[in-house]
């Protein structure tokens, strides 16, 4: 009875999300840094940076399987939040757009390392089948996405925790950081890449940063809220596997 009913729940949620994104205005610029849109060395730049992540969330993603092959369904629901909602894009900067990344949930879940592997992964079939960035500038939207963002979230919920002991308020703020989190580092890329002629980098990143914040801040505070709402829903409909995930990731970091 218990099993139907998180069937139904979770359905429930994926209808209704994917309902919002079949039914969402598209736009030349919504996607993530697009093809083609870095410079050639830059592109090359930021695929370096991250295949260390990579490889070392292959290797997390492995012994969580292998030690705790019930935990498998939450990295698969880890991996469809941060599609979803990774694919609710709003247009903003050129070359770029403004949505929720998702990441926080499974940063909190797992760490962030495996969500360097789920987010890679996310943005690979977001770039093949929904023309959702690159495949070039897969290397800087994975690093901003699926590295830096769950490195902080995950930071910031483990800080929150210790400091207060408060779980709601630390998911609710990891999420909202680990978005926004991204759009700092996007900016940083862009900026490094696009230095403005008066001001030079300093200069581009404000500009790109400023014009992120008018859409990113409302949907990190959207976002926090969301991943609180799942967090319950987990709590309600599969409690077991989620008391095994946070004795498991007890023990990993002891």
């Amino acid at each position: 009875m218990k099993e139907k009913k998180w069937g139904r729940s979770l359905l429930l949620i994926l209808g209704f999300t994917l309902y919002f994104i079949a039914n969402e205005p598209q736009s030349a610029y919504a996607m993530h840094i697009m093809e083609g849109f870095l410079p050639v060395g830059w592109a090359i730049f930021w695929w370096a940076v991250f295949v260390p992540f990579f490889i070392l969330g292959l290797r997390a993603l492995s012994k969580i399987t292998k030690e705790t092959p019930e935990l498998k369904l939450m990295l698969g629901l880890a991996g469809a939040f941060t599609f979803v909602l990774s694919a609710l894009k709003i247009p903003s900067v050129t070359g770029s757009s403004s949505h929720p990344t998702g990441t926080g949930l499974g940063a909190v879940m797992f760490g962030p390392l495996p969500m360097s592997v789920l987010g890679s992964i996310v943005l690979l079939f977001q770039a093949v089948l929904l023309a959702h960035g690159g495949l070039t500038t897969l290397g800087a939207n994975a690093f901003s996405m699926a590295v830096a963002g769950p490195i902080v979230g995950y930071a910031v919920y483990r800080t929150l925790m210790k400091s207060t002991g408060k779980q709601k308020l630390a998911i609710f703020t990891a999420a909202a950081l680990a978005d926004l989190s991204t759009y700092v580092v996007t900016s940083a890329q862009l900026a490094l890449a696009f230095p403005a002629e008066s001001g030079g980098i300093f200069a581009s990143f404000s500009k790109f940063a400023s014009i992120f914040a008018f859409t990113q801040i409302p949907l990190a505070i959207s976002e926090g809220l969301l991943t609180v709402l799942i967090w319950n829903w987990l709590q309600s409909y599969s409690s077991h596997e989620l008391s095994l995930l946070q004795r498991k990731m007890k023990g990993v970091r002891e």
